[in-house]
């Protein structure tokens, strides 16, 4: 008997029991089989060795003398499932196997009195037990790693039935989606929430479904959109699992999350790619060589540098023949490890010269050892030239003084700077509105010829530049549509504004000359040129100003001394009291110490139609007996244009005109130098002529002129206030009768309203409300007046101080001047005025000392149809004075009292209004205003009795 190929050499056997046949069965399978067996009589050394050596199978008779075999089954099975048993008796039963079974017994084997068909059998049955075994053993492994690879939580698994439903799927998979899984169970694949954001993704899923439905492997990346917007890329495989027969059971589908290696790789390629794009356009250089100076690695963009392709450098052998011989000590490098900022100069292709920096670097790259990165640095050395020759530029500005040094410097200096022959600078003049050459090379002149003044209209390329304030680069100049000069010879050309100063030109007859470097340094050139103009029109400007303050300060102190002679004059009017001492005290004040040669006042003589003097000081020589002082408007001495138009005359310059002016001669040869003649005007009427002569020309400027102006109003207001005080002062007065037809007359346009006859008889007051005056109405009812004083807008208020049908007083307050105000300003008064509905009569007292031609040019100036009527002379003796003084004592409010009861008819017998009705009128309590009564008596008794005499009154003379 052949044992089966199930007992193999790693087999292990176990006998258990004391019966004939198991020693049979081991010495069959020990003389035809390399398995190992082990025989034992004991439930308990059976247990034992299957604790320690793990038998593949046990063999067991049932009686086992104390126990049986199923006892030992039953101890086993606590301990494993797998593990083939076979239990075989000589006496067995239907109970017997039963409890086998239920023990979990592996076979039941009946032995009969065959022994060696006994042990045969239990042989074939023991190998049959461990092949089942081991089959089992083997598909409960593989479906323990199932379970492993379908639980993995990285992977998404799905399970799916034939037809491509989903049967299953892992928790990985139930993770991505909110949907309970049980519900999608039975759908097809591709339907399912995993995959519903597009159309594509259902369509690469559905397509490696069915390929592994035909039984193949399918494969696809996919993308699908998670709640969070988040794109997720998913590697998505599925393969057919077949049955022995080899017909698909299922398809397994997994979904692995490749997001982070999909964006990982991006991200490899870019950079590569930014690496790739970085060493082509770079302007540095690398190469890398071995000892003996053989290029390894040669950098793309190396033309940049050297204009030789990679090819070509690496043609040349080795690294000295670019560089040079000695570029570096090897020594150094070793110690170091790195050499930095090694400069040298290379030749390119074309023939030009590089300055670079070499850095030097130890390497092991690819069979190479020394790495090399060139820097060109020649622009900068250039610039770094240019640079320190425009230092010395901005240092020569720091001298010059004048925009045209400036300009000549800016010329001088561009070969050092920019490398060019052909320069120029325009300069702007702001009186024409041009710009004008101020330099140019002789490099300038022969490419382009003369340069031409530019009219700043933004026509030419110049003129543009400066109006727009816009530096300009051409190339080629010709292809600008605003260039003059088309014959020109420049080609290259820059034009650069200097601020508002002018513009700076450079040219070359050669094409393209402007790079990066060129542009940048005719740029600095400018800025450091306009900055010089900008100083030498700032110090220009600090000497003017320096001028300008030296002739402030000289005016001032000029003005200084003109106000020391007003206050001099002022103080000195104060205590003037007569007309003459006013002039001569201003004229010799304006001459004293020698402030001025000379000053006169005059007035106009209308018989004569001149000037003439009436008070002088200072150097006259006879110049007042040698010229004429005509009164008229040109061709003059100062004092009579003055006198003819009211105006100032200032006469700056004497010698100016001398041939056409009689005076100007009189006057130089007198040192009269410059002349200002001001008229003494105070209130429209003018008092004279104040002339002041200086012995330096343009000795009065404008301040001089507004201050001396100002002085012949003070002049002209202090003499009206003396004659106003003299008129108070003197006896004899001129009585004059105006008649009066003007309906702006504020009486006469009352008188017309309200049809009656007006009579004032003085009592006017000024306040700050108004002018107050009383009128007394005849003819018609006094309410009607009353009423149509109310409906005039010069009159503010309207009362009635007493009245009946047809007569009555009124109480006016006027809004403006009432014209009794304006003849006491001069010392007139206002005794009467008479008004019916077609003219009114006016009677002003002027005394002596008050110019009656004065009176009348007030009136004339006031209304516009005055009728002289009469004047007469009056004495008013001492009557005037007590009348003064009794005024002088009371104040406003009893005035107002006083007025207001005289005029309602108090003091008449019978009285027309008691003390009570004008206490109501003013506003006042009676016992006030009987108060205020007896003061006023108490007042004017005293007035009376106290002085000695009686007025007396000559009789009137008509003229």
């Amino acid at each position: 008997m052949t044992i089966p190929s199930s007992m193999l050499p790693s087999t292990q056997i176990l006998l258990v029991g004391r019966s004939e046949w198991i020693s049979k069965v081991a010495e069959l399978v020990e003389t035809q089989s390399r398995a190992s067996i082990q025989s034992v009589t004991t439930i308990d050394d059976a247990l034992e060795i299957f604790q320690e050596q793990s038998p593949d199978c046990i063999v067991s008779e049932y009686d086992l003398g104390k126990s049986t075999g199923i006892d030992l089954l039953r101890s086993i099975r606590d301990k494993t499932i797998t593990l083939p048993l076979i239990l075989c008796t000589s006496s067995g039963s239907e109970s017997v196997a039963s409890k086998a079974i239920t023990a979990g017994v592996t076979d039941y084997i009946m032995i009969t009195d065959s022994s060696e068909q006994v042990s045969a059998e239990i042989i074939e049955r023991i190998e049959r037990s461990i092949r089942s075994a081991r089959r089992t053993t083997t598909q409960r492994d593989r479906a323990r790693q199932f379970d492993a690879i379908f639980h993995d939580t990285r992977t998404a698994t799905w399970v799916l039935d034939p037809d491509g439903s989903l049967a299953r799927a892992n928790q990985t998979a139930r993770n991505v989606i909110e949907t309970d899984i049980e519900v999608l169970v039975g759908q097809p694949f591709w339907t399912l929430p995993w995959w519903s954001q597009a159309d594509s993704t259902q369509s690469d899923v559905k397509r490696i479904i069915e390929k592994a439905l035909a039984g193949n492997f399918g494969n696809a990346v996919v993308k699908r959109t998670s709640d969070e917007d988040n794109t997720q890329v998913i590697d998505l495989s599925a393969r057919p699992v077949r049955k022995e027969d080899g017909s698909i059971i299922s398809i397994i589908v997994e979904g692995v999350d490749i997001t982070e290696r999909v964006t990982l790789e991006r991200d490899l390629r870019q950079s590569e790619e930014l690496h790739r794009v970085t060493l082509n356009n770079m302007t540095d250089t690398v190469l890398i060589t071995n000892e003996k100076g053989e290029y390894t690695y040669i950098c793309p963009n190396v033309h940049f540098i050297f204009g030789y392709t990679a090819d070509e450098i690496r043609k040349m052998g080795t690294i000295d023949e670019l560089l040079g011989n000695e570029l570096f000590d090897r020594t150094d490098l070793a110690a170091n490890g790195v050499l930095k900022n090694i400069e040298c100069t290379a030749t390119d292709k074309a023939g030009r010269e590089h300055t670079l920096l070499v850095n030097i670097r130890e390497v092991s790259i690819q069979d190479g050892t020394l790495l090399y990165s060139c820097r060109d640095i020649t622009k900068r050395k250039q610039r770094e030239d240019a640079l320190a020759t425009l230092q010395e530029t901005a240092r020569d500005f720091l001298y010059a003084e004048t925009p045209q040094e400036i300009a000549h410097h800016v010329v001088d200096d561009v070969p050092g700077v920019l490398d060019f022959d052909a320069t120029a600078v325009y300069l702007f003049d702001a009186d024409n509105n041009e710009l004008y050459p101020a330099v140019q090379t002789t490099a300038m002149e022969r490419l382009n010829g003369p340069l031409p003044t530019v009219h700043t209209d933004g026509e030419s390329i110049t003129s543009y530049s400066f109006l727009e304030d816009e530096a300009l680069f051409f190339d080629d100049v010709h292809n600008s549509d605003r260039l003059e000069n088309q014959a020109t010879d420049i080609r290259s050309a820059a034009y650069i504004p200097l601020g508002d100063h002018g513009v700076f030109i450079v040219g070359s007859s050669e094409v393209g000359q402007f790079d990066e470097v060129t542009r940048e340094l005719t740029d600095l050139l400018a800025v450091t040129a306009e900055a010089a103009f900008d100083r030498v029109r700032r110090e220009s400007r600090l000497r003017e100003q320096d001028r300008e303050l030296q002739h402030q300060n000289s005016q001032l102190t000029a003005l200084n001394r003109v106000n020391e002679i007003i206050r001099e004059i002022d103080q000195a009017l104060v205590q003037a009291e007569t007309r003459a001492e006013i002039d001569h005290t201003v004229c010799e004040l304006l001459t004293d110490d020698d402030r001025f040669s000379f000053a006169w006042i005059g007035a106009s003589d209308s018989n004569t139609e001149t000037v003439e003097p009436r008070a002088w000081a200072g150097k006259e020589q006879g110049y007042l007996d040698n010229v004429s002082f005509e009164v008229k408007e040109m061709g003059t001495e100062p004092s009579g244009r003055t006198a003819a138009t009211r105006e100032v005359t200032m006469v700056p310059n004497v010698a100016d005109q001398l041939r056409e002016e009689i005076w100007r001669k009189a006057a130089l040869s007198r040192d009269y130098l410059s002349v200002l003649s001001v008229p003494l005007a105070y209130d429209e009427f003018t008092y004279g002529v104040l002339t002041v002569y200086a012995k330096t020309q343009t000795a009065f400027d404008e301040t001089s002129r507004e201050v001396l102006s100002e002085l012949g109003e003070t002049i002209a207001s202090a003499t009206s206030a003396i004659e106003r005080k003299n008129a108070l002062l003197t006896t004899s007065m001129t009585r004059i009768e105006f008649g009066v037809n003007d309906p702006t007359f504020i009486l006469s346009r009352l008188a017309e309203k309200g049809e009656c006859t007006l009579t004032y008889q003085g009592g006017v007051q000024q306040t700050g409300d108004g002018s107050y005056v009383f009128v007394s109405a005849k003819g018609t009812p006094i309410d009607v007046v009353e009423q149509a004083a109310a409906n005039i807008a010069a009159i503010d208020e309207v009362q009635r101080i007493s009245g009946g049908d047809t007569d009555g007083v009124l109480r006016l307050r006027i809004s403006q001047p009432f014209v009794a105000l304006e003849l006491a300003d001069h010392g007139a008064i206002l005794r009467s005025v008479s008004v019916d509905a077609t003219a009114a009569t006016l009677v002003i007292d002027v005394p002596e000392s008050v110019d009656v031609r004065h009176i009348k040019q007030l009136m004339t100036d006031t209304f516009t149809d005055v009728e002289l009527r009469s004047k007469q002379t009056l004495d008013r003796s001492t009557t005037q004075d007590l009348y003064s003084e009794f005024l002088d004592q009371l104040t406003d409010r009893q005035l107002e009292v006083l007025q207001t009861a005289y005029y309602s008819g108090f003091f008449e017998t019978p009285r027309e209004n008691t003390g009570e009705e004008v206490a109501d009128t003013l506003g006042i309590s009676p016992p006030a205003f009987y108060q205020h009564a007896r003061t006023i008596q108490r007042k004017l008794f005293s007035t009376l009795f106290d002085e000695i005499g009686v007025p007396a009154v000559t009789s009137p003379t008509v003229e």
